[in-house]
């Protein structure tokens, strides 16, 4: 009887946290579509003007400089991450890689405000004075960004490595392949399913994230043509506006985190279905 009402109980803890989900999503698209349908799905996606209180929700610019500052901080933090993965999986000792591994895992409870601070203090100028440009721009932001997915891509891909049977690596070496030709051609795409979904983690943290990207984007409201352009992305208008907005312009800003929801589900759902792939 007693573990039937434990069990009872974690039921009802699921699927509470469930419908909290599903009234969240209710609450989101209740509040955001009825501008999507006055202005237009058209208007609203592919539209760069963006001027609530005048009528204009065009949120292009918004979607093209999250989706840039996404971009540039997996092409910059990917290959820092795998490489760390793969050294601290392959050719770390195993006592220095209990206390490594949990070390990268702790840089994820950073709080992003840290991040956004240190890069306005010590990227921004680096850049703004041996590149040119204002400093805070798409690049300093993909930088930061790329930094703080490390922990995630990292801890994930050193899982998956981790997981690829001794057999694979033993197989490879016995037919004469150095230790690099087995991780490059044998672990590596055996591991390939959770590698991918550590990308894709990283992706949706990045494509989330806020605070960080206010600091150190510059939050011009326009569609970049350089990496040293000021950007602002759905994150930083929704938390730069919402204090102030009324109306249509508030009900804009949810239709933006919307489009921010329905994309992050997405890499999150792409994510799930690579992880139950063998």
């Amino acid at each position: 009887m007693k573990e039937k009402i434990i069990e009872k109980i974690l039921t009802l803890l699921a699927f509470s946290a469930i419908g909290v989900l599903l009234l969240i999503t209710v609450f989101i698209f209740k509040e955001g579509l009825p501008v999507i349908l006055k202005a237009g799905i058209k208007d609203f996606l592919f539209s760069a003007k963006w001027a609530p209180t005048k009528g204009h929700f065009g949120i292009l610019a918004m979607i093209i400089s999250s989706l840039a500052v996404t971009f540039g901080s997996i092409v910059m933090g990917v290959p820092l991450a795998l490489a760390c993965a793969v050294t601290l999986a392959e050719f770390c000792p195993p006592r220095l890689l209990v206390f490594l591994k949990p070390t990268i895992e702790l840089l994820a409870g950073i709080p992003s405000v840290v991040f956004g601070f240190l890069g306005v203090i010590l990227l921004v100028p680096i850049i703004r004075e041996y590149l040119g440009g204002p400093g805070l721009s798409l690049l300093a932001a993909s930088i930061i960004l790329a930094i703080m997915i490390l922990p995630t891509i990292t801890s994930i891909s050193i899982d998956a490595i981790q997981a690829v049977p001794l057999l694979y690596k033993e197989g490879a070496l016995a037919m004469g392949a150095t230790h690099w030709q087995a991780i490059w051609l044998v672990i590596l795409p055996a591991a390939r399913s959770g590698v991918v979904t550590a990308i894709i983690l990283g992706m949706a943290r990045a494509i989330g994230e806020t605070m960080a990207v206010i600091m150190v984007a510059g939050n011009a409201l326009k569609i970049p043509s350089s990496l040293l352009d000021p950007v602002r992305t759905l994150t930083s208008t929704i938390a730069l506006e919402m204090g102030y907005s009324a109306g249509d312009h508030r009900t804009a800003l949810f239709a933006a985190g919307m489009i921010l929801f329905i994309f992050i589900m997405a890499l999150t759902i792409l994510a799930n279905l690579l992880m139950r792939k063998k």
